[in-house]
């Protein structure tokens, strides 16, 4: 028998609550029935960057606001979902846990079955809620706290071939906006500062480019810039518009080239699997990035595979990801009591060496 799943997804791992409903016939594409999200910019503005105990009590007011929403998009009730999925980890605890009480407070009320999901996962199976596409395929896992190059084989099975060793991007996006001054979320305040500077004018480093294999480091491009700011600084007196527009130029060249040459190295090893049809995916909040995603398509074509990335409003946090992660778990079986706990690390490819060191919490990453 052909079997129709609709999920209520939630997430609340970092800034953003959010909450949506996705359908799916066996067989057929996935539908987002809702999804609302919302941002908490203007809590965390004046503070240079999320703050956890900010994040975590605005979660806890906005999370039923945000489930009602996305029930009433989608003309639907509690009695209609056959699941609730909730992003279980990894992220700043306070808010997993809010999301994690919260689904288990709908679970118990209405003895529908509670699926814990991994954040990471949510957005590796992205490509396959948008786009349908098969495993296995090379995904890039490109966000503000996260950066790996994964190869999914299943819903629930992951090989990492690398990722970084300090700084994700996405971090050191906001990190380089703080130094010069413009608005957080970091990454499309420089993305937008760069369109009118000189890519060329400063030469930042490519780290780890001399070093075989795929892992990553953006912590020394920020430091570079750092310093290429504090000298033109003593030497003017202080920053221009260009000079600042130029800085953000070549702080993104810097990270464009860096992660397609990896991606050009993490493709070599995929294509040896030999993928019935070679797909290269991408997601994470980075991804909305332009420049990125122009790169990532061009490397992606010079190999020969198709590549793929979600919408945009797909690409950062958002619960239509959680959602689906949960209906590909709950179709195999998946299911978690209300003993599901909250994890502030939860790494994908559970075999791997962790990349950021551990502690008694398990491997960060």
């Amino acid at each position: 028998m052909v079997q129709t799943l609709t999920v209520l997804g939630l997430e609340s791992s970092c800034d953003d609550t959010a909450a949506a409903v996705v359908r799916q016939t066996e067989g057929e594409p996935a539908q987002v029935l809702s999804s609302v999200v919302h941002g908490q910019t203007e809590l965390h503005s004046a503070f240079g960057g999320v703050v956890p105990e900010i994040a975590a009590r605005a979660h806890a007011e906005k999370l039923d606001v945000c489930v009602q929403q996305a029930l009433e998009q989608a003309g639907l009730t509690l009695q209609d979902m056959d699941a609730v999925a909730v992003t279980a980890g990894p992220g700043l605890i306070g808010g997993v846990m809010s999301g994690v009480m919260c689904a288990k407070g709908i679970s118990a009320a209405t003895g529908l079955p509670l699926i814990g999901v991994n954040h990471l996962a949510g957005h590796a199976l992205t490509p396959r809620l948008t786009d349908g596409i098969a495993f296995p395929y090379l995904m890039l896992l490109v966000s503000g706290g996260h950066c790996q190059y994964l190869i999914a084989h299943g819903p629930e099975r992951f090989t990492r071939l690398g990722g970084t060793i300090d700084d994700a991007p996405g971090e050191a996006f906001d990190k380089t906006a703080r130094l010069l001054g413009l608005p957080q979320p970091g990454g499309p305040s420089v993305e937008a500062e760069a369109r009118n500077g000189d890519p060329k004018r400063f030469r930042f480093p490519r780290p780890l480019l001399d070093r075989p294999g795929c892992d990553l480091s953006f912590s020394g491009l920020k430091t570079a810039l750092m310093r290429m700011r504090d000298q033109i600084v003593a030497d003017k007196g202080g920053l221009t518009r260009q000079d600042r527009a130029d800085l953000c130029a070549g702080f993104q060249q810097a990270v464009v080239d860096t992660l397609a040459e990896k991606t050009r190295r993490a493709i070599a090893l995929y294509l040896e699997t030999n993928p019935a049809e070679p797909v290269i995916a991408v997601a994470g909040g980075v991804a909305a990035n332009t420049a990125i995603r122009s790169a990532l398509e061009s490397v992606s074509a010079d190999a020969g595979a198709r590549f793929t990335a979600p919408p945009l409003h797909l690409c950062t946090d958002n619960a239509a990801m959680i959602a689906y992660a949960g209906l590909e778990r709950f179709r195999l079986g998946a299911r978690d009591g209300l003993d599901l706990t909250a994890r502030p690390r939860w790494p994908l490819d559970q075999t791997s060496p962790a990349m950021l060191g551990g502690g008694r919490k398990g491997a960060k990453a």
